[in-house]
Order: C-alpha cells, then structure tokens, then sequence
C-alpha cells in the first residue's frame, strides 16, 4: 500500500473525524474551535485517493506549557486502517512542518484509548485525566520539538 500526507481544508477532515470521533452525534459536531484560523493546519493521510486519516496542528497556548506552541486536535484514523502505525505518519509529518515554523512544544488532549499511542510517540502526560462533556476522560499531554 502506497500512502501519502497532503494538507487539506478544515471540511474535508469532517469524512474522519466524523465516524471516528463524533459517530453518535450530529456532523456538524465535527467543527473545532481553530479550524478556519489561516495558521491552522489540516493534515490527511491518503490510501491511494481515499482518505483515510486526519489530523489538525493550531496555534493554540496552553498556560501549563512554555515557548512557542501548537495544539494537535481532531485526529482520527479509520477503522478499516487502525492498528497499521498510520497515526505515527501523521504525528511525524505533522511536527516537522511544526518544526519549520519554530514550535517549541505540541501539546494535545488524548482519549484514555489514545494514550499509548502517543507515549509512544514521545508525549507526556501532564497532571491528572480530566472529562470534556459529552466526549470521554482525556490527558493533557506534551511533547518539545525544539
């Protein structure tokens, strides 16, 4: 399999972030805070021309963290392609442009089912897991790139 990393509009994240992150709500849940901001990026990861995974980098600060920041939200890979270190690409593809553009630290909120991922990944976990309404038990978690 042949799979490629391009930026794509905050909409088109909508087709993942949808079945895998808001499937029991309504579509338009799908919409984050940040997505139309001009620095914002939105990443997809294609297998062959179907998308297949996304994830969003925004400028965002966190008063826990210091320097220059951005949050990692909405990311989701599909089902069908779970559990093949497609999420990995992401994140990878995803800091190096971050490091392009002088961030100092990636910080995100992550699902309980998520956090292996991203210790492995290099993330650590700041303080105690914390409920965002009608999403689940999350940790704040960070990682320097700088």
């Amino acid at each position: 399999m042949s799979y490629t990393i391009k930026e794509i509009t905050a909409q088109e994240t909508w087709a993942v972030r949808h079945p895998v992150l808001r499937a029991d709500r309504p579509l338009a849940t799908c919409s984050m805070d940040g997505d139309l901001n001009a620095d914002t990026l939105h990443l997809g990861l294609f297998d062959s021309n179907n998308l297949v995974g996304v994830a969003s980098f925004m400028n965002n600060q966190n008063s826990q963290f210091t320097g220059r920041q951005y949050q990692l939200r909405g990311m989701g890979i599909l089902e069908s392609h779970q559990k093949k270190k497609l999420g990995g690409l992401l994140i990878d593809a995803g800091e190096e442009k971050l490091k392009q553009l002088k961030v100092e630290v990636l910080w995100c909120n992550a699902r309980i089912k998520a956090l292996n991922f991203y210790l492995r990944k290099g993330f650590t976990i700041s303080g105690l897991p914390f409920d965002i309404e009608n999403v689940g038990v999350h940790y704040l978690l960070s990682k320097k790139l700088q």
